[in-house]
């Protein structure tokens, strides 16, 4: 696993994590990355300083646990935000999408589910889909 520092066009800086490298590249070529604060999927790599250890390792614990705390909030800010604001038209999303991007129905923001086929397709069109993020499992 790596983790880029990441931008989006807005201005946003964030984390991610990879499987590898190329992973990364391929996410960010087909938009399947979205920026946490805004949902953009214009998100390029930015620049990185390289990690030094300076203080305990109870130190960098207890800022990670922060930082993880302050990414999920923003996570579940962007979900409520969406669930409160868009249409949800369920699993009906890949064709109200495209219906919008065709201009056969009007413009609006829209929320659903769609297999990763389905989105893939969705963005090999050119049509603007990003996936709203997981909510982490609180049974484990």
């Amino acid at each position: 696993m790596i983790r880029y520092a990441l931008s989006c066009a807005a201005g946003h800086e964030f984390d991610g994590w990879f499987p590898d490298s190329s992973g990364c590249d391929i996410q960010l070529e087909r938009h399947l990355v979205t920026c946490p604060d805004c949902g953009s999927v214009k998100v390029r790599k930015a620049l990185m300083a390289p990690a030094v250890r300076t203080g305990s390792r109870d130190a960098s614990a207890k800022r990670q646990a922060l930082a993880l705390a302050t990414h999920q909030a923003k996570l579940e800010a962007l979900r409520a935000h969406v669930e409160q604001n868009f249409e949800n038209v369920g699993d009906r999303f890949p064709e109200e999408a495209r219906r919008i991007h065709y201009g056969e129905t009007e413009a609006r923001d829209i929320v659903g589910e769609a297999s990763l086929d389905e989105a893939k397709s969705l963005i090999e069109e050119g049509v603007e889909v990003a996936p709203l993020p997981i909510r982490p499992r609180t049974d484990a």
